[in-house]
């Protein structure tokens, strides 16, 4: 259901993590919101990150805003992405060294490797009874974010299919009656989050195409994922986007080269989904012809600025890529966006926000010439400058 995009023309946003500023220090550590939100010092710090994040995206003139997960524990690689729904969720208990489905093996990551830390961090949990929702309080994470902001305030979450992964099983049959049991959870939560007003619910890496990388992965594979997600979103009354990309732990690549999505996008234009956002910055677009022949039924946002990287991209670099999508996709149907989310340890604040900006300025420079209206980059205007920019002068001299 077209809501928040359906009349915006090439609407920019960004995935969702935003870095947190230096001065928060209190996390939730495994609190429900609500309950955390009585105590004064974290009410203040937690709104005001909230407020100032967000104000941050609006001066970079971002259509969508997120309130950058503030919800999420300042924790090695993210970890927080998967553990406030596990440290919230009924039927886990314990912890268990490392994740079960996160081996060495798969990225051949050792001692002495940055992510062999982020797995030492990961001490996953045991089902050990049937699943239950537990007070993730997504609806008032969400109602706390929108109510400091006149802008659609999008909620991005995991997906269930995903975040087994990081469970050990001692309960369930198989890991496939695992997933649809979570999905129904997970699709309770979403429900409730859609029916308080949230206009754009993100799920975040259903399977596809990070089990696409695997060779003993099947058809048959890829139709359940497809089949569990649909089972996640069932009945929710909101946009729904889906998130992909190749991974952010502490803002670090998994894969290199970067892969192609071409084996999994049939499966992806099958899930119930209004948009699916894919990760274009880290390859020049080299899957966008593909992709728009796949994805007919959907909206598609495309990344345009790297998460993993801490230069920041040019206007015109973000310009040629969208150019490059619209050889593909109309105009109507593309979102603008990021690679995945700007972490909260890998990149700086500074560096994310001026990737914000970037990625307007490129939209706005292909809004002018397809004759669309621009957005207000406050944080670009030069009257606001404290010192505006000499036009008399060479752009070298500028720098000296």
């Amino acid at each position: 259901m077209l809501t928040v995009t359906r009349d915006r023309v090439l609407p920019t946003t960004v995935t969702g993590s935003y870095p947190k500023p230096q001065w928060y220090s209190l996390d939730l550590q495994g609190r429900p919101l609500k309950s955390a939100l009585g105590h004064t010092p974290f009410r203040e710090q937690y709104l005001d990150m909230v407020a100032s994040t967000m104000a941050e995206q609006a001066a970079a003139g971002l259509d969508i805003v997120t309130d950058g997960d503030a919800r999420f524990d300042l924790s090695v690689g993210g970890k927080s992405w998967m553990f406030y729904v596990l440290e919230r969720l009924a039927g886990l208990t314990g912890r268990r060294d490392l994740a079960p489905n996160w081996s060495s093996n798969d990225f051949d990551i050792r001692p002495g490797h940055i992510l062999y830390e982020v797995m030492e961090a990961y001490q996953a949990p045991a089902v050990t009874s049937e699943f239950g929702r537990g007070p993730l309080e997504y609806a008032a994470v969400w109602k706390s974010a929108q109510r400091l902001s006149d802008r659609p305030v999008k909620f991005g979450t995991i997906s269930a299919q995903c975040l087994v992964r990081m469970i050990w099983n001692e309960f369930y049959p198989s890991e496939r009656e695992m997933i649809l049991a979570l999905s129904r959870v997970m699709n309770e939560e979403l429900r409730e989050l859609a029916d308080a007003g949230c206009p754009l619910i993100q799920i975040e890496e259903p399977r596809h195409h990070l089990a696409s990388m695997s060779p003993t992965v099947t058809d048959d594979d890829f139709a359940f994922f497809t089949e569990a997600f649909n089972i996640e979103v069932k009945g929710i009354e909101s946009e729904i986007w889906v998130h992909t990309c190749w991974g952010n732990p502490c803002q670090q690549r998994l894969f290199t080269p970067v892969p192609s999505y071409e084996r999994v996008l049939p499966y992806l234009d099958a899930l119930h989904a209004d948009a699916i956002t894919f990760e274009c910055a880290s390859t020049g677009g080299r899957d966008l012809a593909l992709i728009a022949r796949a994805i007919t039924s959907k909206k598609i946002g495309i990344g345009v600025v790297n998460h993993t990287s801490t230069i920041v991209e040019r206007p015109s670099d973000v310009a040629a890529l969208i150019r490059k999508a619209l050889e593909y996709i109309p105009v109507e149907r593309l979102i603008i966006s990021t690679d995945c989310g700007f972490g909260r340890e890998g990149l700086s604040r500074r560096i994310a926000f001026y990737k914000c900006v970037a990625l307007v300025q490129g939209t706005n420079i292909v809004r002018r010439e397809l004759g669309l209206p621009e957005m207000p980059i406050r944080a670009a205007d030069p009257q606001l400058a404290f010192t505006p920019p000499r036009v008399d002068l060479p752009p070298l001299e500028i720098l000296r």
